[in-house]
């Protein structure tokens, strides 16, 4: 899969396109996608999605903007698992908020990325003050040739599919219900990292996985299975969240004590599945209790494992549970 950086002048061949932020790639994101693919197939041309960094709601209000389901990079790796030819990352920024609704038409969909047919969720809305909307772009589609099909919402068990209903779920520590709407287990990608080595002094050495800046949509202590260390999936328990027995330093960390894995893994880019809630994050009176709990966390982790052994299967090369 291509990933551009921005729009160009002129574009160099037609396109099928999609826009939005596809935070999470749930199933609504994926019923969508494959429309899109499916139609882009059927008219021999590529498969394009435009979306933006920052999110729009980081740009708008930075301090009450929801935490991202999936950074910029996992977003990339489900768009193209999902059969994206190629991605326009757009930035987000005062220019393009201000741009108006028809100059978002011209220069981007129609000389800038020579779009023939265009997918939209049910609520899009563009351009400066959100004054675009469909019935615009169908207009605009009659002048200039396109095609224009609007996504009507996908509902599960009744529950309309959003990145916010996902959010919701996984702040609650409800992962099933996640699950059923990301149509997979929630997870984290990222490197390991050296961390302050306390995990090695408590006798439960951690992975270290990087969130660089990121905000995450869950937290508390989890039983997970890790990608990117052999064929099979390492079960484990994880801690996501500040550590407030540790370090008053309310930065957020994810560290994942591996079961049954003596190898050093820096550097290694993981996935972290979480499978499980145990509990939320608490602060001890001293780091022997920590340890104490690390222990029942642990032989609790590995229980609940143990009873469902398809969490640690081979991953076949698309991803999925092989």
């Amino acid at each position: 899969m291509q990933v551009v950086r921005g729009i160009p002048a002129q574009a160099d061949e037609a396109a099928v396109l999609t826009i939005g932020n596809f935070d999470g790639v749930h199933r609504g994101h994926q019923a969508l996608l494959k429309l899109l693919t499916e139609k882009a197939r059927a008219m021999g041309l590529p498969a394009v999605v435009l979306t933006f960094e920052p999110h729009p709601r980081e740009y708008f209000s930075p301090v009450d903007a929801p935490a991202r389901l999936a950074s910029l990079r996992e977003k990339l790796l489900l768009l193209e698992a999902s059969g994206v030819d190629r991605v326009h990352v757009c930035r987000f920024n005062a220019a393009f908020a201000a741009q108006p609704a028809q100059g978002f038409i011209d220069d981007i969909l129609v000389r800038g990325l020579a779009v023939r047919h265009l997918f939209i969720g049910d609520d899009f809305c563009f351009g400066a003050r959100r004054q675009g909307n469909f019935a615009m772009l169908q207009s605009a589609g009659h002048a200039h040739g396109f095609g224009v099909e609007s996504m009507t919402t996908l509902s599960v068990e009744g529950e309309r599919v959003s990145s916010s209903a996902v959010r919701d779920a996984l702040a609650e520590g409800d992962l099933d219900h996640a699950a059923r709407l990301l149509g997979r287990a929630y997870s984290i990608a990222g490197r390991v990292v050296h961390g302050d080595k306390l995990g090695r002094q408590l006798g439960f050495p951690t992975a270290n996985v990087q969130l660089k800046h990121r905000r995450p949509a869950l937290s508390g202590v989890f039983a997970v299975s890790v990608e990117g260390l052999g064929e099979r999936r390492v079960g484990g328990v994880a801690n996501i969240g500040v550590r407030p027995t540790a370090t008053a330093i309310p930065r957020p960390r994810l560290e994942v004590h591996l079961f049954d894995w003596q190898q050093e893994c820096y550097g290694a880019h993981l996935r972290v599945h979480f499978l499980h809630k145990l509990r939320n994050e608490q602060k001890f009176d001293s780091l022997d209790a920590l340890k104490a709990q690390i222990h029942r966390d642990a032989d609790a982790a590995r229980a609940w494992l143990a009873q469902h052994p398809q969490s640690t299967l081979p991953q076949c090369p698309d991803g999925r549970e092989g």
